[in-house]
């Protein structure tokens, strides 16, 4: 993969993973596009790095979807590479919680619709340019759950089987769809509860970086390499293990 002068939109970039990697990104690309939900956030994102176009955006709903993919086409029409990248989580007990659908429906349209939706959006708008690429920012958590993510669990398998299913069919043209699988990464994300085996976010994106610039399709992050070999030799140890870490 060249990663060099290209146009790239990151979604949930304001932060975490997506902001680090949008952080690296403009320094040799020609335009780096972060959107999120939160103006506040992208207005800090823009005020440390100044070269980043800012987009605020609801992808959570049909509507926002939409209006990001009309606001590319028309302000940046050389954009070849989306990084499918926002995502939300609820750490609860589907059982107990009064707010759990709520927290579902939120959960299923950010991390699953709008990756879909985008995609589909965006596949006459990159398909127009070199080196289009669809990259889906996922989840160990894609091959096995832990119990405390209901939902969040589901979604990353499902994304994880739609993008297998993406590849296969834009096989034949110039878009390559490319899937990156992260551990615990010390982000926001976690709320100030991050978990001892987290590796920061500078490793994680340095090391996806690496493995990009190599073509590979499917990348496994830090452990979940190892994970992925637990999951296909013995997934009853998998779960219970994975489900054992603090």
């Amino acid at each position: 993969m060249t990663l060099i002068n290209n146009t790239v939109l990151i979604t949930g970039g304001s932060s975490g993973i997506g902001f680090k990697l949008a952080e690296i990104l403009v320094k040799n690309n020609n335009q780096v596009i972060i959107c999120s939900r939160s103006e506040e956030k992208l207005k800090r994102s823009k005020e440390l790095i100044p070269e980043l176009h800012i987009i605020q955006c609801d992808l959570a709903t049909k509507e926002g979807c939409m209006k990001l993919t009309e606001q590319i086409k028309r302000d940046f029409p050389s954009c070849n590479i989306l990084v499918n990248n926002a995502a939300v989580v609820h750490k609860n007990n589907f059982y107990t919680d009064n707010s759990a659908l709520e927290k579902s429906d939120l959960e299923i349209q950010t991390n699953l619709i709008a990756p879909i939706y985008l995609s589909k959006l965006f596949i006459p708008v990159i398909s127009k340019n070199k080196n289009a690429k669809i990259i889906n920012i996922n989840s160990g958590l894609a091959y096995l759950p832990r119990a405390v993510y209901p939902i969040y669990n589901a979604t990353k398998a499902a994304l994880h089987s739609f993008t297998q299913v993406l590849r296969m069919q834009l096989s034949n043209t110039n878009i390559d769809v490319i899937e990156v699988m992260f551990p615990a990464v010390d982000t926001p994300w976690h709320n100030g509860n991050t978990p001892k085996i987290a590796i920061s976010a500078d490793a994680a994106v340095n090391e996806m970086l690496v493995k990009l610039s190599k073509n590979k399709k499917e990348i496994r992050i830090g452990k979940v390499n190892l994970l992925y070999k637990l999951y296909r030799i013995a997934p009853k140890f998998a779960l219970k293990k994975l489900n054992d870490v603090s």
